[in-house]
C-alpha cells in the first residue's frame, strides 16, 4: 500500500516541502496530495509591488509540478482531524466537501492578516499578506486623486516595503507611516541612516512612538487622541497564524503555532510535520524563528528530509538553520541588506542603495525558482543519505 502525505498549502515552505518529497520519493512508494485554494504559485514577497500596479510572473502549479507525480488538489482546507488522520477539504470549482485522508500530513497554511483587535481595521483598513488583499489596495490606490493621503501603520519590513513602494510609485500621494518605536530601530547605525534618508527622498511622513487605536474611513487616531488623516490605510502590523490548528488536538504554542522538535515533527503527533509561519521552532541561541521566508525554506527542507529519512528507516540528517541577512526593498531603485547574527541580531555590516536592491532582487527570484527546484542547496552529506536511503527497504530518489 502507498504511504498517503498531504501537504497543506502552497506557498513558499508547503510548494517546496511537496517538491521535494517527489524528488526523494518513488511515486510507487507514497502519494504526494499538495492542498491549495489557488491554482498559481503567490510570491508573498512581491504583494507589495502587486499592490502598486505591477504585474507580477505567473507561476501556475500545473507547470511547476508536471510530471513530478505531485497531484495538486485546489480547495480550502475546512478542518483538520489529527486522530482521524483526515482532512476535509471544500473543492473550488464545486459545493461538495471531500475528505482525504493521510499516512503523514505537512501543515503548512502559513499565516494572514492580523488586525489586532483594533476597532475599525477589518472594516476600513486594507492589507497586503494575500493576493486578494494587495488586489483590492491596487484598485483603491488607482482611483486616488493627487494628493489625497496614505498611512501605513506597521514600521517593520512589510511596514517600510509598502510604505516606500507606494511612495515611488505615486509621488503625488501623501504618504505616511506610523510605527510604535524608532523607525527601524532593530537596524544598525549604517542601516538606519540609509533607511531615514531614503524615507525623507520619497517625502513620507514619519510618526515614531506612535500605537495606533481606531481606524476610521477618513483617518488613524492614535494613543495620545491624535487623528491623522487617511482616505486609505494600510494595516501591516503583524500576521497571525491560520486558526485551523486551535481546533485540533495538536499541541500549540499561545500565539496557536505547531510546536515541533528541530526535525519539524509535531511534539504531540509524530504524523504530523509543520513548516513556516504555522510552527513553532527554535533556532540559534534558543530563540523562536520568525515568521519569513528566510525561516520557512530550510524549515521545509528538513520536513522533507525527515519524512524521506524515517520512511526509509535511515538516520535523519539535520539542517541548521540560521540567519545571515534582513533583506528590505525599499521601492524599485533602492534597498537594504542588514547582516545579521546567526540568532537575526544586527551587525554593524549593511548593503545600501542600487546594489541592495539588486541584491534583495536576486533573494526575490531565487526563492521562487526554489520553490521549482527543491533538491537544489542540500549538503553534501544530505546527498549522502539520499543514497543510502536508496538501499533500504522504502526507495528515495539521490539529489540531482
Amino acid at each position: 500500500m502507498q504511504h498517503r502525505i498531504v501537504v497543506l498549502g502552497a506557498g513558499y515552505t508547503g510548494a517546496i516541502a511537496a517538491g521535494r518529497l517527489a524528488k526523494r520519493l518513488h511515486r510507487e512508494d507514497v502519494t504526494i496530495t499538495l492542498v491549495n485554494p489557488e491554482p498559481d504559485f503567490i510570491e508573498r514577497v512581491r504583494l507589495h509591488q502587486l499592490a502598486v500596479g505591477q504585474d507580477l510572473r505567473p507561476r501556475p502549479f500545473g507547470e511547476m509540478f508536471a510530471g513530478t507525480g505531485v497531484e495538486v488538489e485546489l480547495g480550502k482546507v475546512t478542518t483538520v482531524d489529527v486522530d482521524r488522520k483526515t482532512v476535509t477539504v471544500a473543492p473550488a470549482n464545486g459545493p461538495e466537501r471531500q475528505e482525504l485522508e493521510y499516512d503523514t500530513l505537512v501543515y503548512a497554511l502559513g499565516s494572514g492578516w492580523n488586525d489586532g483587535g483594533v476597532p475599525g481595521t477589518a472594516e476600513h483598513a486594507h492589507e497586503v499578506s494575500s493576493r486578494p488583499g494587495a488586489l483590492r489596495l491596487r484598485d483603491r490606490l488607482a482611483a486616488l486623486d493627487a494628493g489625497r493621503p496614505v498611512v501605513v501603520v506597521g514600521g517593520g519590513l512589510t511596514g517600510l516595503e509598502a510604505a516606500t513602494e507606494i511612495a515611488e510609485t505615486r509621488p503625488d500621494l501623501d504618504v505616511a507611516l506610523a510605527a510604535r518605536g524608532v523607525l527601524g530601530d532593530w537596524l544598525s547605525e549604517k542601516g538606519r541612516t540609509h533607511l531615514r534618508k531614503v524615507v525623507d527622498k520619497l517625502g513620507i511622513t514619519v510618526h515614531e512612538h506612535t500605537a495606533v487605536t481606531a481606524v476610521e474611513a477618513d483617518g488613524v487616531t492614535t494613543a495620545d487622541g491624535r487623528t491623522v488623516p487617511a482616505e486609505v490605510t494600510v494595516w501591516t502590523t503583524g500576521f497571525a497564524v491560520h486558526p485551523i490548528a486551535r481546533a485540533t488536538s495538536l499541541e500549540l504554542s499561545d500565539h496557536g503555532q505547531i510546536v515541533v522538535d528541530s526535525t519539524m515533527r509535531s511534539v504531540s503527533h509524530p504524523d504530523v510535520y509543520a513548516v513556516g509561519d504555522a510552527a513553532m521552532a527554535m533556532g540559534p541561541g534558543g530563540k523562536p524563528l520568525r515568521m519569513s521566508c528566510a525561516s520557512g525554506v530550510p524549515m521545509a527542507w528538513q520536513a522533507a528530509d525527515a519524512i524521506a529519512a524515517r520512511l526509509a528507516g535511515t538516520k535523519v540528517p539535520h539542517i541548521s538553520i540560521r540567519y545571515a541577512q534582513q533583506c528590505v526593498s525599499l521601492g524599485r531603485k533602492e534597498g537594504l541588506i542588514q547582516f545579521v547574527t546567526a540568532d537575526d541580531r544586527a551587525v554593524d555590516k549593511a548593503l545600501t542603495g542600487r546594489v541592495a536592491a539588486f541584491y534583495k532582487e536576486l533573494i526575490c527570484k531565487g526563492a521562487a525558482w526554489g520553490v521549482a527546484n527543491p533538491t537544489v542547496g542540500m549538503p553534501s552529506r544530505q546527498r549522502r543519505v539520499v543514497r543510502q536511503e536508496s538501499r533500504s527497504g522504502a526507495r528515495v530518489e539521490a539529489a540531482a
